[in-house]
């Protein structure tokens, strides 16, 4: 199943994206053998959709046809690294060919993009620069994969 980060925004070089990239193409090494990734990341450039509902619709245009959509928003529910990894090898194991992870823009998703995701996930009660979300997903993807492959980078 291909996983691709799905974000409003452009990174420019830095740590921030220098780690996300990192953690993406490990996940998608360790991923191979079980049928994950390979997992890359997509960016809707703002400067082209300013408002929510226009980013939003740039998201869910830019889902492949039967992908899972899951939507990172502050409502969304918290998960322990080991549920995580459950999700992805449920939405595997399903047949799912495509799983989309949908990060907004500064004012969040718009309601379409809610009413179109099979799941909201939340990186927890607190709020994350965007930056720092989208490295954060790219590690726990990789942690998840590592879990699923048997790896003890995961020591929870």
């Amino acid at each position: 199943m291909r996983l691709t980060i799905a974000a409003v925004g452009r990174l420019a070089p830095g740590p921030e994206r220098d780690l996300a990239e990192d953690y993406a193409d490990r996940a998608g090494a360790a991923g191979r053998a079980i049928g994950l990734g390979p997992v890359g990341i997509s960016e809707i450039d703002e400067r082209k959709a300013r408002t929510s509902e226009a980013q939003g619709a740039r998201l869910i245009a830019a889902l492949p046809r039967g992908a899972a959509a899951l939507a990172l928003d502050e409502r969304g529910k918290a998960m322990s690294s080991p549920a995580f990894a459950d999700l992805l090898a449920g939405l595997r194991d399903a047949g799912r060919a495509d799983a989309v992870f949908l990060i907004g823009g500064a004012d969040g998703h718009a309601e379409a993009v809610r009413a179109r995701a099979d799941r909201l996930i939340g990186l927890g009660p607190m709020v994350w620069p965007h930056r720092l979300a989208r490295a954060m997903l790219a590690e726990q993807i990789y942690r998840a994969v590592s879990i699923l492959a048997g790896s003890p980078y995961h020591r929870g």
